[in-house]
């Protein structure tokens, strides 16, 4: 019996680097296990492996994965992204730990078996086809009509997603991603179709212990259509825990966690807000990216991270307050801008501008000088991320407005060509 207190996380990366100390400050060691042999192509960088007590590759043996997992005697084994999912509920399965089970996991992954299983339920769910040959889609983008878009079923990020206004464009968005390598360096099996949902994207956050489920924060996406792509995110802003919206899409965002069995640990949210109401686009079964945890922490208090813990490894805290709604403290705006060239950049002329911006929190750049831009279609080719809180609203929202007016041609100062 291991006298330490054990965690384990699966497929902790960068964007979920704030996990471990927030179980480290809980008192738990942290054990990582890897999914996949090698970092998949979105996590490739420098990943600091110092905060954890020990590193697990899983090569495809779950048996001998379970073993390895098992002499650290963990308390719990937590999801941590999108691709650790199914193997964070294999595992904890397996270990007779805390878990959401198996049976369920391809609807929590599979963006078309998510979908139906929502259907199964009773619940508002888009219309979809699971592509089998191009005429197949071609007939039945005609019959519904209007807007379609196209996707892996084991993306993210945007990645491979075409927003098809015709028959033709449908099948151009599915031979363009079907067989491509995804951001998960794995190639796409499988392509969805599905009607064009019409109306604002919120995201719900939430954890959940026993069924009972906590909303940690809630965001509304602001958009622009460019580069050929209709909905392209150019920020996400936080909302208050209350407000016409939120009362729409907070109960529907509890139906879908019971739909898909989620009923421990974190989820991540999209849904649309339909004439008809709220409808999926698509959830995870892990805590959100985009640091958009620690963009809560700064607004609320706490986020995703402490409530995840509470859930884990203090069930009884999570139980004496999962019914509290946050109470926004400052308002928070991440902003996204938006790269129509492929050039290499020598810098950011207007970026002292933004650094006088009253509601300024930080600025990261995804694209250096001395990088190359590419036109933005996902989030993963958006070159600078700029951050504004304030407890004024209309500091916020203002500045935000500023940031879309100057984030043009002049925002980018091109490297002369060789």
């Amino acid at each position: 019996m291991s006298a330490q207190k054990n965690v384990v996380i699966v497929d902790a990366y960068t964007p979920t680097r704030r996990l471990a100390p927030e179980f480290h400050k809980a008192g738990y060691q942290v054990v990582r296990v890897q999914s996949t042999p090698e970092p998949p192509l979105v996590y490739q960088t420098n990943f600091d492996l110092s905060p954890y007590a020990a590193n697990i590759v899983h090569t495809g043996d779950l048996d001998a994965t379970v073993r390895a997992v098992a002499a650290y005697e963990p308390a719990v084994v937590v999801a941590g992204g999108e691709l650790g999912v199914e193997l964070t509920d294999q595992i904890s399965e397996a270990m007779g730990l805390l878990t959401n089970g198996t049976a369920l996991s391809a609807a929590r992954r599979d963006k078309y078996v998510q979908i139906e299983a929502l259907r199964a339920a009773g619940l508002r769910a888009t219309r979809q086809l699971l592509v089998t040959d191009a005429e197949q889609l071609a007939q039945w983008h005609r019959d519904l009509g209007g807007r379609v878009v196209v996707k892996p079923i084991r993306s993210a990020a945007g990645d491979g997603v075409s927003f098809c206004a015709t028959p033709e464009e449908s099948v151009a968005g599915y031979r363009a991603a079907l067989g491509a390598e995804n951001i998960f360096s794995t190639r796409n099996e499988a392509v969805v179709a599905q009607e064009y949902l019409v109306g604002p994207e919120y995201i719900v956050d939430t954890v959940s212990r026993d069924g009972q489920h906590h909303v940690t924060d809630i965001w509304k996406y602001e958009k622009i259509t460019a580069n050929g792509i209709l909905d392209l995110t150019t920020g996400i802003r936080l909302l208050p825990r209350y407000g016409e919206a939120q009362l729409a899409v907070v109960p529907y965002a509890f139906e879908v966690l019971d739909a898909l069995g989620i009923s421990h640990g974190a989820a991540h949210l999209e849904i649309k807000l339909t004439p008809d109401g709220p409808c999926l686009v698509e959830a995870g079964a892990r805590m959100a990216g985009l640091d958009i945890p620690f963009y809560s922490q700064q607004s609320i208090g706490e986020a995703q991270l402490e409530w995840i813990v509470d859930a884990y490894v203090r069930p009884e805290r999570f139980a004496a307050r999962w019914k509290d709604d946050y109470q926004l403290q400052r308002h928070f705006v991440s902003a996204m801008t938006v790269s129509a060239v492929d050039a290499k950049l020598r810098s950011y002329p207007l970026l002292p501008v933004v650094e006088r911006l009253e509601s300024l929190y930080d600025i990261r750049p995804i694209v250096a000088p001395g990088g190359t831009l590419r036109p933005t279609v996902d989030d993963m080719t958006c070159p600078l991320v700029i951050n504004l809180t304030h407890p004024v609203e209309e500091v916020v929202v203002r500045d935000f407005g500023t940031i879309r007016y100057l984030d043009g041609p002049a925002f980018y100062e091109l490297a002369e060509e060789a």
